[in-house]
């Protein structure tokens, strides 16, 4: 193979993946991070594709990513929403998480094979949740956050003892996302098993 040959595969890899975080609505620094493109490079990508072509709806979204944590436990679904995140990453060898619960990040540095993982994580996200609470961005976020062990943690249920993303500074009851949802469920299956039935005259 000759070296050019070569060059151009990894061009090509860092266009492919580009346009791949651009049609998920990531910001010019993100894109940068993971495929070391120029910021006016990756604006001149999205006028290509995406801004001069008339039928996009991709939206070029600007200022500084998301940082804070409440969005991750605000509700019990944006939790559960989280914690499949973080569970996807896991299975994307993007982090590891020990027998303590303790995650570890899987990649020194972000670049281009680390994009396209976390891209095929939160694609699988938007599938198992049809109402995704959580753009990529804040996807990206979660990443930085979970890996650092500092603001955000996984906490362990005390009735199913599943793993959960928790606010490390909120009081937590110990009772996960899923358990959450689904008590209230369980409530009114009870209520409309113990309800008298109507005899029709």
């Amino acid at each position: 193979m000759r070296l050019t040959d070569d060059r151009y595969s990894g061009e090509r890899s860092q266009f492919e993946l580009a346009l791949r975080m651009i049609r998920h609505e990531a910001r010019t620094r993100t894109i940068r991070e993971c495929t070391g493109l120029s910021d006016d490079r990756i604006r001149k990508l999205y006028a290509t594709y995406f801004r001069n072509s008339g039928s996009s709806t991709v939206k070029r979204r600007r200022g500084k990513s998301p940082r804070q944590v409440t969005r991750y436990v605000k509700n019990p679904e944006n939790q559960l929403q989280a914690t499949t995140l973080v569970a996807l990453f896991r299975t994307g060898m993007l982090i590891r998480i020990d027998d303590k619960g303790r995650v570890h990040a899987c990649w020194p540095r972000p670049d281009v094979e680390f994009g396209h993982r976390l891209c095929r994580a939160y694609e699988t996200y938007l599938l198992l949740h049809e109402n995704a609470t959580l753009s990529f961005e804040w996807a990206w976020n979660l990443l930085q956050c979970i890996s650092c062990n500092d603001e955000l943690y996984l906490a362990q249920c005390r009735g199913c003892e599943a793993r959960y993303v928790q606010d490390a500074y909120a009081l937590d009851h110990r009772i996960c996302p899923a358990c959450s949802l689904e008590a209230p469920r369980r409530v009114r299956l009870t209520n409309a098993s113990l309800a008298p039935s109507r005899m029709q005259d």
